[in-house]
């Protein structure tokens, strides 16, 4: 596999093959009632139309409306899931494609499919998600150079995988740097739903993008996040209003409809009413925000006690763990990079635990993202009463699983220092 210092020019091959790339981590909670009698009532409705029909696309403007943004029907597309929406602006706006690293794993494909050339660009210090602004424009630099086309930014506010939401003067500087550059941005919202709350109120500030840059920035949310199941594929576009939004809008629905990327229309019927944020849908989102916000910190506590090296997850299931430090433990386990390592905590913790090279990372270097939904317990019941519980924490199956993964750090860390060079 190329390093991700370079630029990613196809398919990966030996380590992780792309058909094993990792999905969406999931809630836990089941499908809210409402939204699965709007699945269930369009089993026999028409065809939904490319890009989504009148009804869903109303419903995703009114979700923007409550936000602070007037959207117009038009400016509006849908699409079977985040990816396929991403491919198809990718191919509409043409050119070569910068990602934060790390990345979402389903954004680095898109770029592959087209023949494009996806360049990766180091983040800050303080979050993931969003491009460094001087290592941005020193990669368009470089680039142009090199006889290279960079055109579209996709950067993340509320970040997978790292699980942290970029501070609103960092974002400012990656979206001045962009403009500057001549870069569509195309703002990856997933998460944004998903942001923890503080202990005594909200949680963090969720600067947006398109706020910055009207004219310049392109909103995507895959529905996945916090609004339906995974198994449901869903996800809506927001363009800006402008001609050159509007080009962009038709562009994309001809991708659509040239790849077949038609929402089935009971999905559609369902990704509609959730769009409508109805008590049904909003509350146990929420719930579900606190209680995996705790469970994340909880385990973010147990990765540094441990030693490893961890940014403080502030948004989504999931966080970002770096390893490194207890690499002398794990190369005595035979584990030498993220494919190796994915494969030991994936067996010794016994859920999937992807890798740092599925997110665009290097492949040498010993990252992870761990989500918190195995933490809630192993079985419906006992994840419905995680997600309901006041104290998350003090529930039986999430201490158990904290304390089978405490054990599991805890003898890589006792290995690690016995394997320091004494002084």
């Amino acid at each position: 596999m190329r390093r991700t210092d370079q630029a990613d020019h196809g398919p990966p091959t030996g380590h992780g093959p792309l058909r094993y790339a990792p999905t969406l981590p999931g809630t836990g909670r089941p499908v809210p009632e409402g939204t699965a009698r709007a699945l269930a009532a369009a089993v026999d409705g028409p065809a939904e139309p490319v890009g989504g029909g009148p009804w869903l696309r109303d419903a995703a403007c009114g979700y923007w409306a409550r936000r602070g943004f007037a959207v117009r029907r038009h400016q509006v597309a849908a699409a079977p899931g985040g990816a396929v929406l991403l491919l198809a602006l990718a191919a509409a706006l043409g050119g070569d494609v910068l990602l934060p690293r790390p990345c979402a794993a389903w954004w680095i494909p898109e770029a592959r499919l087209l023949g494009r050339t996806a360049y990766p660009v180091p983040t800050p210090a303080e979050c993931g998600g969003v491009p460094d602004p001087y290592a941005l424009l020193e990669t368009v630099r470089r680039v142009r150079a090199e006889g290279g086309d960079p055109r579209l930014l996709v950067l993340a506010v509320a970040d997978d995988p790292t699980g942290t939401v970029a501070p609103p003067e960092v974002l400012h500087e990656a979206v001045e740097a962009a403009a500057g550059a001549g870069l569509h941005i195309v703002s990856d919202e997933t998460w944004r739903d998903t942001v923890h709350p503080g202990p005594d109120g909200p949680g963090p500030v969720l600067a947006d993008p398109a706020g910055m840059l009207p004219d310049g920035v392109t909103v995507l949310i895959d529905l996945a996040g916090a609004l339906l199941p995974g198994a449901w594929p869903a996800a809506v576009a927001r363009f800006p209003a402008t001609d050159r939004g509007a080009a962009l809008h038709d562009l994309v629905l001809d991708v659509l409809a040239g790849t077949g990327a038609f929402l089935a229309t009971p999905v559609a019927a369902a990704a509609a009413h959730a769009l409508t944020e109805p008590a049904g849908v909003t509350a146990p989102g929420s719930a579900a925000a606190r209680v995996h916000g705790v469970l994340a910190a909880a385990v973010h506590r147990e990765l540094r006690r441990a030693g490893a090296l961890a940014l403080p997850p502030r948004a989504g299931r999931h966080l970002y763990a770096d390893l490194g430090p207890l690499r002398a433990a794990l190369t005595a386990r035979g584990v030498g990079d993220a494919q190796e390592l994915e494969d030991h905590l994936s067996g010794l913790l016994g859920t999937p635990t992807p890798g740092g090279h599925r997110f665009g990372d290097d492949l040498g270097a010993l990252r992870v993202r761990l989500a918190t939904e195995p933490f809630l317990g192993a079985t419906a019941p006992e994840r419905a009463a995680t997600l309901d519980a006041a104290e998350p924490l003090a529930e039986p199956p999430v201490r158990d699983a904290l304390t089978r993964f405490a054990a599991a750090l805890d003898g890589l860390r006792t290995d690690a220092r016995r394997r320091e060079p004494r002084r």
